[in-house]
């Protein structure tokens, strides 16, 4: 048995690659192939394929299916029993492609073909190899959340989620954090933006200075000119004292500039020029004010296509938008909903002191299969009525509001939606069924006799729907 390294004369740590194969010349070969750009293991057959691994850290195995002894498909299943996060590529013949399909199922990250074509070799070692550096940096990001108390160990500063796009905001939120670089957070409402801009600078070397945050929709158009750049004394009518702007507020510290697209065109002009020159102007005064502030923006509008509809400014949007950060919304990250419904639950039990600690799993599948067009607040606002109304410690089904519990629609019954009967009755239908299911934890034949029909019928329905009996807390399928 051997295990030989081709060792690389640079101290920066580069990936590390196994390749396991009982035929010396294969091992060679791609040895010769990746030597350049990443450190090489070789190992005869599976044993020693287990034993390097468990003695030293490797990144991606390259495992031939066909060996002596285990085949590939079972050594697979014995690195993933030892370290699931290890990057898996399966070598098989032309013959053997279900077999690397298989694998893929079972965990392998992709598949070659011999005879190996070298271009083929080293464009999937590479994209292995950032794969596995992107989840190593996940992992950095994670052990810098600090969690505490009731806080969920999802959560990076505020935001709370595992996706690959919201794992790519966190990316951009650390590199960005160290410098001054000028950020447009784009959106639909509901989504976090200000959580975002709230991260970068919590982040940031600013994060002891101000962090002053604006709606500039919410502000009446004859006050947004005195609230940004402050006025003097006897500026107009009603000023009867000097008032100092937002960006004057924010001097060191970090400016948020929410629903920045709604900006009259002549302030954004006003706008440009802090951006530019670093110094403001108050509203009757004499000389500009030198301010030291990061500037962050946020819209939930196509600010190009307001550009092109002469709405924006075309100048003041290149200036915005040295990097944007889009937040993707709720519906596009369904896998984050019990996620942030269980950071919900127990943030809002503890700020309202109340006893509830969990959420049905039928109420959960209603949460996941909504479109949630509010957003992450709407799941917010949801969670938090729920936690106050709940009568058991386990928020249930008939807790969740029941414009929630409709079809993909998400209308509800007490709206004039203009729906025939037929259709109403059968929403109504899907309501009542659900939630009598739930309350006898979806005992089929129980909601059956209490709703006075066959168990059949309601398992017909269902069917009908799409609904499947979720799992019960015990992990065990609900009653029949």
């Amino acid at each position: 048995m051997k295990a030989t390294v081709a060792e690389t004369p640079t101290a920066v740590r580069r990936g590390t690659v196994l390749v396991v194969d009982d035929e010396e010349g294969v091992r060679a070969s791609v040895r010769a192939i990746l030597e350049e750009t990443c450190d090489v293991i070789e190992a005869e057959d599976g044993g020693v394929a287990l034993d390097v691994l468990r003695a030293r850290e490797v990144d991606v195995v390259m495992l031939d299916q066909r060996m002596p002894g285990e085949p590939g498909i079972e050594v697979l299943a014995r690195i993933k029993a030892l370290d699931p996060t290890i990057v898996v590529i399966l070598a098989t013949a032309v013959r053997d492609v279900r077999t690397a399909v298989a694998a893929m199922r079972l965990g392998a990250y992709d598949y070659l073909v011999k005879p190996f074509d070298v271009d083929d070799i080293n464009l999937l070692v590479q994209r292995a190899l950032e794969k596995r550096a992107l989840e190593r940096e996940v992992l950095c990001l994670r052990s810098a959340l600090a969690p505490s108390g009731w806080e969920s160990a999802n959560a990076f500063e505020g935001l709370v989620g595992r996706h690959a796009e919201m794992v790519r905001i966190y990316q951009l939120i650390t590199q960005l954090a160290e410098t001054t670089t000028t950020v447009l957070i784009t959106g639909e409402s509901g989504t976090g933006k200000e959580l975002v801009a709230r991260a970068i600078h919590r982040r940031s070397p600013r994060r002891d200075q101000p962090f002053v945050a604006i709606n500039v929709a919410a502000i009446p158009d004859t006050l947004i000119e005195s609230e940004l750049f402050g006025h003097e004394r006897g500026a107009f009518t009603g000023a009867h004292a000097r008032k100092l702007g937002k960006f004057e507020l924010a001097h060191s510290g970090t400016v948020f500039l929410d629903e920045i697209g709604s900006l009259r065109l002549d302030l954004q002009t006003r706008l440009l020029r802090v951006l530019q020159e670093r110094e403001v102007e108050r509203i009757g005064g004499v000389r500009p004010i030198p301010v030291d502030v990061r500037v962050l923006a946020a819209t939930n509008v196509n600010l190009r296509m307001a550009v092109r509809q002469r709405a924006f400014r075309d100048d003041l949007f290149y200036r915005l938008n040295v990097v944007p950060i889009d937040v993707p919304p709720l519906r596009q990250r369904r896998d984050d909903i019990p996620i942030l419904v269980e950071h919900f639950v127990r943030k809002i039990a503890r700020e309202c002191n109340r006893d509830v600690r969990s959420i049905s799993a039928g109420a959960l599948e209603t949460l996941v299969r909504y479109d949630w067009p509010g957003n992450v607040r709407e799941l917010q606002n949801v969670i938090h009525r729920a936690v106050v109304l709940a009568r058991e410690p386990v928020i249930q089904l008939h807790d969740i509001p029941l414009d929630l519990a409709l079809p993909e629609t998400g209308v509800g019954l007490t709206e004039d939606t203009g729906l025939p009967l037929r259709e109403a009755c059968d929403q109504f239908e899907r309501q009542y069924v659900l939630r009598v299911l739930e309350s006898v934890r979806w005992n089929v034949s129980r909601g059956a006799r209490r709703l006075g029909v066959h168990r059949n019928t309601v398992l017909s329905k269902l069917a009908a729907w799409g609904v499947q009996r979720p799992t019960g807390a015990d992990g065990r399928s609900a009653s029949l």
